[in-house]
C-alpha cells in the first residue's frame, strides 16, 4: 500500500460511493470528508452504503463554502485520519467527489513508488501566478476577509475598501513567503506530517483562516518549509475558464480527456454515464503508460476560452450580444460601398458584377427597399428587402448580410438618400472599402426635369447629408479604407481610380480596364450647377465644374468622314 486518497465530497454523492469503491478496489484506502452542509439523513444513508468497504473511512465533517477556510479544515481532518489509520500509506492524494480516474490505479501507485520523496503541488509566488481572477493578488494575503465572497458580496467589497483607504496590513508569519497554486495536491507522508504535526500551527492556522481563498494557498506555502523535493504541477486535470470557474467535462469529452495522459481530472458532470462506464470498467481503454501532460490539450481550452470570449469576426449571438465596440470585428469579411457611382455612369451594376466576379447590389438601405442584386426579394439567411424590418436595426441588418454571404465579395451603393444610420459602422469597420464621388448626387436631379425650386431644395437637402456624412469618414475613429473624389476630378480621368478599385477588389481576370463603364450625359450640367448658385445655393462637393465647356467623356456629334482625293 503507498497511496492514500482524501475525498472531499458535497454532492452527487452515487458517483462519490463509485470513485470510492474503484480506489479501494486497486487496494487505496480512502478517507471520505462530507459536507456538513448536507443533511444528516443522506450522510447517514451514504454512510450506510459503504460500510461494507473496510478501506473507507469518514472524518469530521466541517462546513465548506468557496473561498473560506473550511475546505482547508476538511482536508485536515481527512489527512490526520488517512495518516493515524494507514501507517502504510506514503502519499495522500487530495481529491473531490467530482474527480475521476482515468488511467488505472496501478499505474498511479508504480509511479508514486517510483518518487517516494517526492511531493506533487502546484506551488508559485503570488508575482509568478498569471491565473488569478478577482483583483486580489498579494492582497489576499495582507487584507482580513471575513466575510463571504459568494453570500455577503457587498460587506466583502466594503471591507476590502475600507482596508485599502485606512492601510490596515496584516503580518506575514515570520519565515513564510506566500506561494499559490491548486489546492489537487498529492503529497508525502514525511510532508504532509509536518505540516500538520508543527508546533506552529495554530499560528499558521490562525493566519490562514483570514486569508481568501486559503485552499489555494495554505499547503502551497506551507509545503516550501519542509519539502525535499517539489514537482510544482497537479497529477489532477483542472482546467478553469476566464471568469475563474472550472470547466465540466461531459461524455462527449471523452476522447479529449485520454489525450491529457493525467491521473485524475475533475470537475466530471455527474451524469456523464458514458466517463465514469469508460474510465472506471473498462480496462481495455486505458491510456498508455506515459508521464501526464495536460499541456497536450491546453491548446484546445485557450481556442475555447478566446471563442466563448471573443466570438467569431463578424458573428453576433442574440443571447450573447456584446457591448459597443466590444465586438470581435464588425463583419467577417471584406465588402466594397460605391457612393455616386451608379449615379455617374450608365448600368454600373451590371459591370461592375462582370468585371470583379462580385455579388453587386444596388442601394441597400434605399428608403423603398433593399435593392438586393438581381431585383430579389430575399436574400441568404432570409433577409427580407423590406425597409421597415431594415430600419428596426440597419447594423444588424447589414452584419448578417455579410456574414451569411461569407466567402463571397460583396458590393453596394450608398448616397445621402439613404438611411445614414449606418454610416459609423461602415466608417469603423476595417473590412470596409470606400469609394466616394461627392456631388454625384446631382445628376439625377440634373436630369429628372423637375421644377427648379423643388430641385434646388432637394439638392441643399442631400448636400448637407452628404458633407456631414463625409466629415464621418474623415474622422480619427474611421477604420475603414476611404477614397474620395469631387466629380469635377473624377470625370477627368476616371479609369485611374476605377482601375485602382476593381485592384483591390480582385478581378476575375486581372487584366487593365480598356473602358470605362458608360458614364452619363452631362451636357450643360455646368450650367445647372450655375442656376443653383444663382437661386442662392453653393453646390461646392462636385468641384469646379467649369460653366459652358464641354465635359470630357459626354457623348460628342459624329465627325464628318474625311475624303482623300
Amino acid at each position: 500500500m503507498s497511496v492514500g486518497i482524501v475525498m472531499l465530497v458535497h454532492t452527487a454523492l452515487h458517483r462519490a460511493e463509485q470513485v470510492a469503491r474503484h480506489w479501494t478496489a486497486a487496494g487505496c484506502p480512502v478517507v471520505l470528508h462530507v459536507d456538513s452542509n448536507v443533511s444528516r439523513k443522506t450522510y447517514r444513508r451514504f454512510r450506510a452504503a459503504l460500510a461494507d468497504d473496510r478501506r473507507v473511512r469518514f472524518c469530521r465533517r466541517h462546513r465548506c463554502e468557496w473561498g473560506t477556510w473550511g475546505i482547508v479544515a476538511a482536508s485536515q481532518s481527512g489527512a490526520e485520519m488517512m495518516l493515524a489509520e494507514f501507517p502504510d500509506v506514503r502519499h495522500v492524494y487530495l481529491a473531490s467527489g467530482s474527480c475521476l480516474p482515468l488511467r488505472p490505479v496501478q499505474e498511479l501507485i508504480e509511479y508514486l513508488e517510483a518518487r517516494p520523496r517526492t511531493d506533487f503541488i502546484e506551488s508559485a509566488t503570488t508575482a509568478d501566478v498569471p491565473w488569478t481572477v478577482g483583483g486580489l493578488d498579494e492582497e489576499r494575503f495582507t487584507l482580513r476577509f471575513p466575510f463571504s465572497w459568494k453570500k455577503n458580496r457587498l460587506l466583502f467589497d466594503l471591507s476590502v475598501d475600507l482596508q485599502r483607504r485606512f492601510n490596515l496590513r496584516r503580518k506575514t508569519p515570520a519565515g513564510l513567503v506566500p506561494h499559490m497554486g491548486s489546492q489537487w495536491w498529492c503529497l508525502t507522508r514525511q510532508t504532509l506530517s509536518a505540516i500538520l504535526e508543527d508546533p506552529d500551527r495554530p499560528v499558521f492556522d490562525a493566519y490562514f483562516k483570514r486569508v481568501w481563498i486559503p485552499d489555494e494557498s495554505y499547503y502551497q506555502t506551507l509545503v516550501r518549509q519542509y519539502s525535499t523535493n517539489i514537482e510544482s504541477r497537479s497529477l489532477t486535470l483542472s482546467k478553469f475558464d476566464f471568469q475563474g470557474k472550472p470547466h465540466i467535462f461531459y461524455d462527449d469529452h471523452l476522447q479529449l480527456l485520454r489525450r491529457s495522459d493525467c491521473f485524475v481530472a475533475r470537475k466530471i458532470w455527474p451524469y456523464a454515464d458514458r466517463l465514469y462506464k469508460a474510465f472506471l470498467t473498462d480496462s481495455s481503454m486505458a491510456m498508455n503508460r506515459t508521464e501526464p501532460n495536460p499541456g497536450k490539450i491546453d491548446r484546445i481550452f485557450a481556442k475555447a476560452v478566446e471563442r466563448r470570449t471573443r466570438g467569431r469576426p463578424g458573428l453576433y449571438m442574440q443571447s450573447r450580444f456584446p457591448n459597443e465596440d466590444w465586438e470581435n470585428g464588425l463583419t467577417s469579411s471584406q465588402y466594397s460601398v460605391f457612393e455616386g457611382f451608379t449615379e455617374l455612369f450608365e448600368d454600373f451594376e451590371p459591370w461592375l458584377a462582370k468585371i470583379t466576379g462580385a455579388r453587386v447590389h444596388g442601394h441597400l438601405f434605399a428608403p423603398g427597399r433593399a435593392e438586393f442584386s438581381g431585383g430579389a426579394h430575399l436574400i441568404n439567411g432570409a433577409l427580407s428587402d423590406n425597409a421597415r424590418s431594415r430600419d428596426d436595426d440597419p447594423k444588424a441588418f447589414f452584419t448578417s448580410l455579410i456574414w451569411n454571404t461569407r466567402g463571397e465579395r460583396q458590393c453596394f451603393q450608398f448616397g445621402p438618400g439613404d438611411n445614414q444610420a449606418i454610416e459609423w459602422t461602415l466608417a469603423k469597420d476595417p473590412n470596409a472599402q470606400i469609394s466616394v464621388i461627392s456631388g454625384a448626387w446631382a445628376v439625377p436631379l440634373f436630369r429628372s426635369n423637375q421644377n427648379f425650386s423643388a430641385l434646388r431644395s432637394q439638392a441643399a437637402a442631400l448636400q448637407k447629408i452628404e458633407a456631414a456624412h463625409l466629415k464621418v469618414l474623415r474622422s480619427t475613429w474611421t477604420k475603414a479604407r476611404v477614397r474620395v473624389w469631387t466629380m469635377a476630378e473624377f470625370i477627368e480621368s476616371p479609369m485611374e481610380p476605377l482601375q485602382t478599385i476593381i485592384d483591390e477588389i480582385g478581378t476575375v481576370s486581372p487584366r487593365r480596364l480598356a473602358e470605362a463603364p458608360r458614364m452619363a450625359d452631362l451636357e450643360g450640367f455646368g450650367r445647372f450647377l450655375q442656376n443653383l448658385k444663382n437661386q442662392g445655393m453653393h453646390p461646392y462637393l462636385m468641384g469646379d465644374f467649369p460653366v459652358e465647356s464641354e465635359v470630357k467623356h459626354a457623348p460628342k456629334p459624329p465627325r464628318k468622314p474625311y475624303l482623300v482625293q
